[in-house]
């Protein structure tokens, strides 16, 4: 007797892995000659540049507000290998060569469990993708929740999560993508608020303060405000 043949096992919809790297560049670096400051900012565009259809960069300059980093990429990428191959290639850059990297984030994309009834624009949970819009302010931070969080019943921190997906409903001018860092990084979740209006974010954040699930969260800092430009006028605000 023949065994029927099995049906293959479907395949699970690609996820993204999503990085947050924060660099900070030597004051040596606008001591060096104009040329050679030009070269090295050309080097680090080309070491970008190279990956260009394989990784997604989003850059935003922090020069002025963080006095602990000057620059932000957003990467996003199907291939987790590829963050530090162009990592390896920008630091081996004329500029790579005085930054230092204060922070980096690592995290996936994945479908909340908390969004299901739920509707709004851009539904950012219930996506595996990132899609950066083209606000001019992005607001990110590293989340961590209490150990009492994820003890608590299913439905108990659905309510909670209710009460907070409801208050940022009120502020449609600041979008919301959240990626999962679980055994990836220390921090459970990064945030990046998506925004124009850095006021809206402002009373969005006071607002969740005052919710009942902000009791559970144990750290969401550093918090990073990061003007988006393109990648070559984010090297230009390093000075040269």
């Amino acid at each position: 007797m023949s065994i029927p043949e099995q049906a293959p096992a479907p395949t699970a919809p690609a996820r993204q892995y999503v990085n947050f790297v924060f660099y900070q560049v030597a004051p040596a670096w606008r001591r060096l000659p104009e040329d050679t400051r030009v070269q090295g900012k050309q080097e680090f565009l080309k070491a970008v540049e190279d990956y260009a259809g394989k990784v997604l960069v989003v850059p935003y300059s922090t020069i002025g507000i963080r006095g602990d980093c000057d620059f932000m990429l957003w990467r996003i990428s199907y291939d987790l290998d590829l963050f530090q191959d162009m990592s390896a290639k920008i630091l081996a850059s004329g500029l790579g060569q005085y930054l230092s990297t204060p922070y980096s984030y690592l995290a996936m994309t994945k479908r909340s469990v908390y969004v299901d009834h739920h509707s709004h624009a851009g539904q950012e949970g219930k996506r595996l993708t990132v899609v950066p819009g083209k606000s001019k302010y992005n607001f990110v931070y590293p989340f961590v929740k209490t150990r009492e969080w994820f003890l608590l019943t299913r439905a108990a921190r659905q309510g909670m999560m209710d009460e907070h997906i409801e208050v940022g409903h009120r502020f449609p001018s600041v979008k919301l993508n959240t990626t999962y860092s679980f055994g990836l990084d220390d921090q459970e979740w990064v945030v990046a608020f998506e925004s124009d209006k850095p006021e809206d974010f402002l009373e969005l954040v006071m607002a969740l303060r005052e919710t009942e699930g902000s009791r559970y969260t144990l750290r969401d800092t550093p918090i990073f405000t990061c003007i988006r430009k393109s990648l070559k006028e984010t090297l230009d605000t390093l000075g040269g």
